[in-house]
């Protein structure tokens, strides 16, 4: 066994602080040991808010050796004629603290030059410890950092002090004005002694002993286990919150959980509300019942166990109690005032500098939300989602949402349905942020569909309008991600109107902001949409060459996009795929510089070769058949169809000259040919299939 524990004791450090900070301590210490050349076990990180810590079994006692080799001056300057080494050749030899015979020649592209083969033998491991380990705790990345005292380094919260053991031997190193030691604190208040640990199998038993579970996944079904068993005691469950499970771990050291309860006239208040109260404010696990309503009940979970657990309940239910009022006063005071009110006040906030007011984007969205309904010739769903857009916005200016931001949208459908707004337009309230992350849900209605899309091309065509798009990683309005969500919607709600048409007219409603050429906008704009498709597609099975010819045919209409990548996909499978896209590549080379309108109609009487006429026949034969496959999005069909005709098209090339010195014959070969490529062009442009 040749353990190493690396532990840094802190102040109280924030829950969202240790998982990042684990996870850099984790990518650090694999990179930073391989380069150093020394073998280990696996890299185990734990922690609590009072510690990160590092554990790696089996670490080598030194690094490997290795040997490599050092070029010098070229043979010609280091040697005489007869041999004999000139200074060159012994400065060389004595730089690397080897000698003259140790040389030996290379012949590279440049002529012949002097060798040696250096071996540099592996120190060992406490020694490159002691210079990685200072490295790896000033890359640990925090949001904020702070200093503390006369100390000169930088960290989340105060070190309290390092431990550093391998085996049992204390690796000294220093970082600041801390050196590492043997021991560790345990629970601020059950056990404020400090702990000496004499070798790093028995780090976790002693820090449990002192009231510490420093493994976070065990720390986490502790509480998982504890809270299940308090809410089934309450005659309920807990409501499924993963986000809350994992903060409240990261907030205690030894977990002690209680449960408590509020008064039932507060589930008046909707439940979302309710719920948020307690999860975002003093992070408290709702209770619900068999058919998920929410119950007056709660459970806490505390840092330190106490006898008297009822009197610590007794305190937290007294100041939920507080917040609960707050948020029942909140509510009832929007109650009191319509949301066509709320909305005429969204002229006083600024959605963005250049784009003006939540207001303006609002009258944005509703029309844009009309032009599509309008697309689906349903009268009953453009006045939905007229309604619906409408109000949209009209909670960010409701006292609850301006207390609990993350409700959003829930509380546009609240207010909405409060107010006896029809049901479509209350859900489409809520749905119109959706999805709010990546593989998040989207709308489940089609309403809500149409505004989410309204919404978010209104934000993209915005930005992209004067001049903000993202940059690298840089995307600070989320446009990436809405992108990916029209996409999705789109695709899932089989939506086939026009994505250029509705970013045309979404352009328009801000032509007078517009930085550049509408044009030149629009031509960025479905740029970045087939960026998205393309990354999209190749993440679902799609070849990326696949994607780019499917697209580079037209992606107006993405759920048919979708459906020629996917047939494409398919045929792709084909054994013959490779010599039928060759041929269409050639088809598609040879007319690729010429004028098509140039072209007149084709004179069946000036045919020449049995070979272009029965061409011409074979494509009279299948146009009609692939045209109407195509319109009725059957591409797998269609593009069956189309492979048929590869042989005729192979022997008009073998026996057919197209450029023609006659300019009757050269039109009619090449007609044919601009014929052939029509029936493949709406599906792919099988020039960027890569065979």
């Amino acid at each position: 066994m040749n353990d190493l524990l690396f532990e840094i004791c802190t102040e109280e450090l924030p829950a969202g602080y240790i998982k990042p900070a684990l996870d850099s301590l984790n990518h650090n210490m694999e990179i930073a040991l391989k380069k150093a050349r020394i073998d280990h076990g696996p890299v185990k990180t734990m922690g609590s808010p009072r510690r990160l810590t590092v554990y790696i079994c089996d670490m080598a006692k030194e690094q490997k050796s290795q040997t490599r080799e050092e070029t010098g001056p070229p043979k010609r300057v280091a040697y005489e004629e007869d041999g004999t080494p000139k200074v060159p050749a012994i400065k060389f030899a004595e730089k690397w603290g080897q000698n003259i015979d140790d040389i030996f020649i290379k012949k590279m592209p440049k002529g012949d030059y002097l060798c040696l083969k250096i071996t540099d033998k592996g120190q060992s491991t406490e020694k490159i410890l002691k210079d990685i380990l200072p490295t790896i705790i000033d890359s640990i990345p925090f949001p904020k950092t702070m200093r503390w005292s006369n100390f000169e380094k930088n960290f989340a919260r105060p070190v309290v002090s390092l431990l550093c053991l391998l085996d049992t031997t204390n690796i000294s190193i220093e970082w600041g004005h801390l050196k590492s030691g043997k021991t560790t604190i345990g629970h601020r208040f059950m056990h404020p002694e400090t702990i000496k640990i004499k070798s790093p199998d028995k780090y976790l038993s002693l820090l449990e002993k002192a009231h510490v579970i420093v493994d976070i996944e065990k720390r986490k079904e502790l509480i998982q286990k504890e809270i299940t068993n308090l809410a089934n005691k309450l005659g309920g469950n807990i409501k499924d919150d993963p986000e809350l499970l994992d903060i409240v771990t990261n907030l205690v050291e030894f977990p002690a959980s209680c449960s408590g309860q509020f008064e039932e006239n507060f589930l008046e208040v909707p439940s979302e509300v309710l719920i948020c109260a307690m999860r975002e404010h003093q992070k408290y696990f709702a209770v619900i019942s068999e058919d998920k309503k929410l119950m007056p009940c709660f459970i806490a979970v505390n840092n330190t166990p106490v006898k008297d657990m009822a009197l610590v309940a007794k305190g937290h239910e007294r100041v939920l109690r507080a917040r609960l009022s707050d948020a029942r006063f909140f509510f009832m005071a929007d109650l009191d005032e319509s949301q066509d009110i709320r909305v005429e006040k969204l002229n006083g906030v600024l959605f963005q500098a250049k784009l003006g007011t939540i207001y303006e984007k609002t009258i944005r969205i509703q029309k844009l939300s009309e032009f599509l309904a309008d697309m689906l010739d349903d009268d009953l769903i453009k006045t939905h989602v007229s309604r619906a857009a409408w109000l949209s916005k009209s909670d960010l200016v409701s006292q609850v949402v301006n207390e609990f931001p993350s409700l959003q949208g829930i509380m546009g459908r609240v207010y909405a349905e409060r107010s006896k707004e029809d049901s479509s337009v209350a859900a489409a309230i809520q749905e119109h942020y959706q999805p709010k992350h990546s593989g998040g849900k989207i709308p489940t209605t089609l309403v809500g569909s149409l505004l989410a899309i309204a919404d978010k091309i209104d934000t993209i065509c915005g930005c992209f309008g004067v001049g903000l798009k993202p940059t690298g990683a840089a995307d600070p309005y989320a446009l990436r991600r809405q992108g990916i969500g029209v996409i999705r919607i789109m695709q899932a709600r089989n939506l086939t109107f026009s994505l250029k048409e509705m970013i045309e007219q979404s352009l328009s409603f801000i032509k007078d902001k517009l930085t550049a050429p509408k044009d030149d906008i629009v031509e960025s704009i479905m740029n970045f949409f087939k960026t998205r498709l393309i990354n999209i597609m190749t993440e679902s099975g799609i070849s990326k060459d696949v994607a780019i010819s499917v697209l580079s045919a037209g992606m107006t209409n993405l759920p048919d996009a979708w459906s020629r990548a996917n047939a494409l996909e398919k045929l792709k499978k084909d054994p013959d795929f490779e010599s039928l896209s060759a041929t269409f590549k050639r088809v598609g080379n040879i007319i690729k510089k010429i004028d098509r309108s140039s072209l007149s109609p084709i004179n069946i009487d000036r045919f020449e070769l049995e070979a272009e006429k029965k061409l011409n026949e074979i494509f009279n034969s299948v146009e009609s058949e692939v045209f109407t496959l195509i319109s009725d999005s059957r591409f797998d069909e269609a593009l069956k169809t189309i492979a048929s005709i590869r042989s005729d098209v192979d022997h008009f090339f073998d026996e057919v000259l197209v450029m023609a010195d006659d300019s009757f014959l050269r039109n009619n070969r090449l007609k044919i040919l601009v014929n052939i490529s029509t029936l493949f062009e709406r599906i792919a442009d099988f020039s960027q299939i890569s065979n």
